[in-house]
């Protein structure tokens, strides 16, 4: 049988921190997927205050419960952004996953999912933080072209810096925040997927 699956890696703006499953952004693209009648999976393997090498940790497990993934949604980085983390480091540790898992699913369409430097820069103790948040906030761009994938710009479009559409905290969409993270992902995973899986 062949694979239905469309798998989301990411954090907490995967797992969709603060909220009911059925509200985070997996949760809601399987909704639309429901209701179009297409025999697509979205699983959510979002894991919260997860960094890109957690994630490179995490994935051979991932892979072997789902070895052949129609899509791999990679949603991750913004925990390495918080905390300051080489942006050589977190370059290298999405690359790795990229290939890994066009090593094990040669078919899988991948997507890439851009983040800007995720948050207040001055909360961090760095030296020269303007430039590392366009260091950055650029990462994306040039891997998803290196490697080949699909790249939704900004994961965050329409939500980063919109109280209304946030938590308290000001860092995690709010239900309403989850369902623009849908729509910025399915403008790029949509047209990606065939007709019936």
């Amino acid at each position: 049988m062949p694979s239905h699956d469309l798998i989301f890696f990411g954090d907490s703006l995967t797992a969709g921190h603060g909220l009911p499953a059925a509200a985070s952004f997996p949760a809601l693209i399987q909704q639309q997927l429901d209701a179009a009648g297409r025999p697509y999976r979205a699983l959510n393997y979002g894991v919260s205050g997860e960094t890109s090498a957690g994630g490179r940790q995490r994935l051979p497990a991932v892979l072997a419960r789902h070895p052949a993934p129609v899509a791999f949604v990679l949603a991750l980085g913004a925990n390495d952004g918080l905390r300051g983390i080489r942006v050589a480091e977190t370059t290298a540790n999405l690359r790795a996953i990229l290939h890994a898992v066009r090593a094990a699913a040669p078919t899988a369409r991948l997507v890439l999912a851009g983040l800007e430097f995720p948050f207040e820069v001055s909360a961090l103790p760095l030296p020269g933080l303007g430039h590392y948040a366009q260091e950055f906030s650029a990462l994306f761009g040039r891997l998803a072209a290196e490697e080949q994938v699909a790249f939704v710009p900004s994961l965050l479009a329409g939500v980063l810096g919109q109280p209304a559409l946030n938590l308290p905290d000001r860092v995690h969409p709010n239900a309403a925040g989850q369902q623009m993270l849908a729509a910025n992902v399915w403008a790029v995973l949509g047209p990606l997927l065939p007709p019936a899986a």
